[in-house]
């Protein structure tokens, strides 16, 4: 998986401090106004509070103040750490005990995809021949998506977002021989900074979903201050895990795939490897690639390519 990667590119904790303290400020807000709301009295509550603050020095004041901001701080940093584990929970990498389960699902996921990829067969075959209807037609796009969606091979993940990311990750090595997880870093260091600024945006949309999802279950600590923490929490929960998490999942794909598309002729280039001849050839050479970068290689093959263009003699005419 990518997913280390990421770790180390959002280590700098300082860099993202405003963004994993909105949230926790969001959520420390909701939690006093459920402490508002279970109150029997809820502006004596408050005047209680506000009498107490009122009665420390300046230096108390601030000191709760301190602690109130690094309380909030904390706790997004916990819940934006938590965000990777929880990531992987979603794709479908589940403890031990559930594997059985994830199993189950993902058995279901193969013998879904083997019924798609027939029925998409049949579709082709009718479109050529030129007598698919309108209904086909809209048939063949939507499983033309859903089979994206998905590794071309196995084996499957048990959730949609586990296989969409893994169809990301395979999709490269499909078309290119290139490994996704083993090149990444490599291809990181060519790409424009643009591009890096876009990937990286989409990665960190698909981690503010995630980190929903643990808000929105963390919200539930409240219930017993006041009823509504109940639904609120496991609204924002499934709207996160159903709707947000696959969506921003799908664009992070399309953007780690969109990048081999574009820049391994750079990567080609940056390490003097000879540029392929036609998508066979390139797929045997993204294969030999992904070898010398993960563990080297030694012999005269392949030779490397100069390190500068050549540069062209001037024509004198004669």
């Amino acid at each position: 998986m990518l997913t280390k990667f990421w770790e180390a590119m959002g280590g700098k904790l300082a860099d993202r401090w405003l963004t994993v303290s909105v949230p926790a400020l969001v959520f420390w807000f909701g939690g006093a106004l459920a402490w508002l709301a279970g109150a029997d009295d809820w502006v004596m509550a408050l005047s209680e509070l506000t009498r107490w603050m009122e009665s420390l020095s300046v230096f108390g004041q601030l000191m709760m103040l301190f602690l109130g901001l690094l309380g909030i701080g904390a706790s997004g940093v916990v819940v934006a750490r938590a965000t990777a584990p929880a990531l992987r929970l979603i794709e479908g990498y589940w403890p031990r005990v559930m594997r059985p389960l994830a199993r189950l699902f993902a058995s279901k996921v193969e013998e879904r995809m083997k019924n798609s990829v027939t029925r998409f067969s049949e579709l082709e075959r009718k479109s050529h021949e030129g007598r698919v209807s309108e209904d086909e037609v809209k048939e063949h796009a939507r499983l033309d998506e859903e089979m994206r969606r998905r590794p071309a091979r196995p084996p499957y993940l048990p959730t949609s977002v586990g296989n969409t990311l893994r169809a990301a990750e395979r999709r490269p090595e499909d078309k290119y021989g290139l490994d996704a997880v083993t090149v990444w870093p490599h291809l990181w260091q060519v790409m424009p900074e643009t591009s890096r600024k876009e990937v990286g945006a989409a990665r960190a949309a698909l981690d503010s979903s995630v980190g929903a999802v643990c808000w929105g279950l963390l919200f539930l600590v409240f219930t017993p201050l006041t009823w509504w923490s109940l639904p609120i929490g496991l609204a924002v929960s499934a709207s996160a895990l159903f709707i947000w998490v696959p969506s921003r999942a799908q664009v992070y794909a399309d953007q780690v795939e969109a990048l081999f598309d574009l820049y391994r002729r750079q990567l080609y280039e940056a390490l003097r490897w000879p540029l392929p001849r036609d998508p066979d050839h390139e797929r045997e050479q993204g294969r030999l690639l992904t070898t010398y970068l993960w563990r080297g290689l030694g012999g005269p093959e392949p030779r490397f390519t100069d390190a500068s263009p050549k540069r062209q003699e001037p024509h004198n005419g004669t």
